[in-house]
């Protein structure tokens, strides 16, 4: 008699259905940006968290967080981008940003006031890339005019070129540019959109009313 039966250990069925598994192929994805990882063959790892402020892509180097990307920058050209500047080898590895992932949460929860990651600074250079290492200096709750980030970094006269390295920033919310605005007190521009910026400082004017937790890393 001939056996019909094709559901066995290894047939072309049960790998059918390994394949059409969500679960089954999240834990082979899983299992393959960990071997890429391991073997160094991962120029960039990146995953996508829900927020208040809406999806956010994170992406990460071995060196640490290199782009934290809004929605409305198009994660396919941010993901695109990444891949010409920092290596071809671009995969969805979701553990490698878990860290980056809960400090996001901590900070919207209100439990989190400033951020202990490795970061990767590598998408940033010359003047923007002094600017941007200082964004982290900003208290959180607090603002300050571009013309006070200009007089920090020694260029007084520089204030256009702050608010130019404040809108490229390719780590917001981690490096606060949302916490810098004009002499005026108006916001200025914003690479999440005016409404992102006014979330984010709402958050953290609410959260600085309360009891001040500290940070948590």
């Amino acid at each position: 008699m001939i056996d019909t039966h094709t559901d066995g250990p290894d047939t072309p069925a049960v790998r059918a259905r390994a394949v059409s598994d969500p679960d089954t192929l999240d834990r082979l994805h899983e299992r393959l940006a960990a071997a890429a990882s391991r073997d160094g063959l991962l120029d960039v790892a990146y995953t996508s968290v829900d927020t208040p402020v809406g999806s956010l892509l994170l992406a990460a180097t071995g060196t640490g967080l290199v782009r934290v990307a809004f929605e409305s920058e198009d994660h396919d050209l941010v993901l695109d981008t990444l891949a010409g500047r920092l290596g071809p080898r671009v995969l969805r590895a979701p553990a490698r940003l878990d860290r980056a992932a809960r400090e996001l949460d901590e900070y919207f929860a209100g439990t989190r006031t400033s951020f202990d990651l490795p970061l990767d600074l590598a998408l940033s250079r010359g003047f923007r890339h002094l600017v941007q290492r200082r964004l982290a200096e900003i208290e959180y709750g607090d603002t300050w005019s571009y013309a006070r980030v200009a007089r920090l970094v020694g260029n007084p006269g520089a204030a256009r070129a702050v608010g130019t390295a404040c809108a490229t920033n390719p780590l917001p919310i981690v490096l606060p540019c949302h916490r810098v605005s004009r002499a005026d007190g108006t916001l200025g521009g914003y690479a999440g959109g005016p409404a992102r910026k006014s979330a984010l400082l709402a958050l953290e004017a609410g959260v600085r009313t309360g009891p001040r937790s500290g940070d948590t890393g």
